[in-house]
């Protein structure tokens, strides 16, 4: 994994105008359900921010590609919850745990779309948590409005101390 790494870096560094695709492409299937749990993004993404500021590389395209990689990733997820919604609980993991599934309605009914914006923020719930607002039908506007919010917020998060540190150490 880490030859890859240092290969992606390489080529962001030699090809600066595949930075913004690239980091598209991670922030989406980082946010893709089961998908997240063999895509190594949070790593890639803050060298892509470490690697625009220190390669001038415009920091608002690749900010902007994380967002709608993250919200798009996101609304596929919540759109393929929606669309399983009660056969959910006959898939695998929920087959093997049944109380996650009530435990997550209790959740979303305390905290709201709220539990969107802070689970963004915790790697385990980050793609799980829009699976689950889908299956648990949360309305559709509300969860877009959190989804988008907190995808910019989280991309300004992943890819900003990683361009300010760059930029001070050029």
């Amino acid at each position: 994994m880490h030859g890859l790494l240092q290969s992606l870096i390489v080529f962001i560094q030699t090809h600066a105008d595949w930075a913004a695709p690239i980091a598209f492409a991670i922030a989406f299937f980082k946010a893709l359900a089961f998908v997240s749990l063999v895509v190594p993004g949070m790593t890639i993404l803050l060298a892509i921010g470490a690697l625009t500021g220190a390669a001038h590389i415009a920091f608002v395209p690749v900010w902007l590609a994380v967002s709608f990689g993250a919200g798009l990733g996101d609304w596929a997820s919540y759109a393929i919850g929606y669309r399983l919604k009660d056969r959910a609980r006959h898939i695998w993991p929920l087959t093997r745990r049944p109380d996650l599934l009530p435990r997550a309605e209790v959740f979303f009914a305390r905290w709201g779309t709220m539990s969107v914006v802070l689970c963004r923020f915790f790697s385990p719930m980050r793609a799980t948590v829009p699976l689950l607002c889908g299956i648990c039908e949360m309305k559709f506007w509300p969860f877009q409005i959190a989804n988008w919010f907190s995808a910019l917020l989280w991309a300004g998060v992943m890819l900003g101390p990683g361009t300010f540190l760059g930029n001070w150490f050029r």
